[in-house]
């Protein structure tokens, strides 16, 4: 008879598959350093990594600011910091750029980043806070106007991929979508309580959607806790729809929930109507919207403002992507910029012209 003493029993390690259930197992790329071979092939693919954030028309955007040294620069949804980390190093050590954004996450990982770039107090200055109250900004740090104004509408690859904010359809998250999570409600609150007719407006005037009534009689009064549970439902409603508009209707629905639980539309009409007080005489403004929407308002807004003598001149069309740009960074492909330069000053609209 052996003496020797047998340990406890170890189960041997369940097989986790070819596919990582866990987010952070299946996105190898929110982990670089670990993964550099991972970052090479998903950009060699013509994708853009997940959690990686790659700043949208950047050279066509500082062509448009033209920040000089020494002049005041607004980066009002600051994400990522990609664009304002180019101002920034445009503006010299005489400038100074203000960061917004609303997002309690993402926010101060950035202004960490740019601080251990160098960018101290003296040249960025950083606020949490809604780019709607821009003008109360600007007065309360006795700047009379920004020379430069960058304003970039879209949701951050942060918050893309980022599952437990509930904006992505790649991985199950709870239904919230909030760009603050601390303040309003979350979108499985909205669809919970919204009635069937207010929901097909909102389908149509926030993202176009053709089948608003159809998905509206299936979707509105249902509570739905995760991301995943109502892009099943959403595929179940449009079972007949072909797949490449199904996953289209998909998109519509989730952007025009998100629209309505951040408000974007009233906040984006309050900064363009307090936008020509903002600048300075000269200044410009540079717009970056991804859907129709936003597009029209900002289109509105600078031919109204031309026609009043507050712009001496704006875009005649909307500036896109070029095709090496939307090769390597897809989520450019919907961007539309626009821009508009402040009136030295002001004249009678029957004089408006540059």
């Amino acid at each position: 008879m052996s003496d020797t003493t047998e340990g406890p029993r170890r189960r041997r390690p369940r097989y986790s598959g070819k596919y990582p259930r866990r987010f952070e197992d299946k996105y190898k790329e929110l982990n670089p350093d670990k993964y550099p071979e991972t970052i090479t092939k998903v950009l060699a693919a013509g994708k853009t990594p997940a959690g990686t954030h790659v700043p949208i028309m950047l050279g066509e955007i500082l062509d448009i600011l033209n920040p000089q040294p020494g002049e005041k620069a607004v980066d009002c949804t600051l994400g990522y910091g990609g664009h304002a980390q180019e101002i920034l190093g445009r503006l010299g050590v005489s400038g100074c750029l203000l960061g917004l954004d609303v997002d309690p996450i993402e926010h101060p990982r950035t202004v960490t980043r740019l601080r251990d770039l160098g960018f101290g107090e003296d040249r960025f200055l950083t606020q949490r806070a809604n780019f709607a109250g821009l003008r109360t900004i600007l007065s309360s740090l006795n700047w009379s106007g920004a020379d430069c104004i960058l304003a970039d509408l879209g949701v951050s690859s942060m918050q893309i991929d980022t599952p437990a904010r509930g904006f992505s359809l790649k991985i199950s998250g709870p239904l919230d979508m909030r760009m603050n999570p601390q303040k309003g409600r979350p979108a499985s609150d909205l669809l919970a309580t919204i009635s069937t007719d207010d929901l097909a407006l909102l389908l149509r005037e926030n993202s176009d959607e053709p089948r608003a009534d159809h998905l509206a009689q299936g979707l509105a009064g249902r509570r739905f806790e995760q991301t995943t549970e109502l892009k099943e439902a959403i595929e179940r409603l449009l079972a007949k729809v072909g797949a490449e508009e199904r996953e289209k209707s998909i998109r519509r629905v989730f952007q025009a929930l998100r629209i309505a639980v951040n408000a974007e539309f009233a906040v984006l009409e309050t900064f363009l109507n307090q936008l020509p007080s903002s600048l300075n005489p000269g200044g410009r403004v540079g717009i970056l919207t991804f859907h129709s929407g936003e597009d029209r308002r900002v289109k509105k807004s600078f031919q109204e403002g031309l026609r009043a003598g507050l712009y001496a001149s704006i875009s005649d069309d909307v500036i896109r992507a070029g095709s090496e740009e939307r090769r390597s960074n897809p989520r450019s492909t919907s961007a539309k910029l626009r821009w508009a330069v402040k009136a030295i000053a002001s004249t009678s609209p029957e004089h408006s012209d540059p």
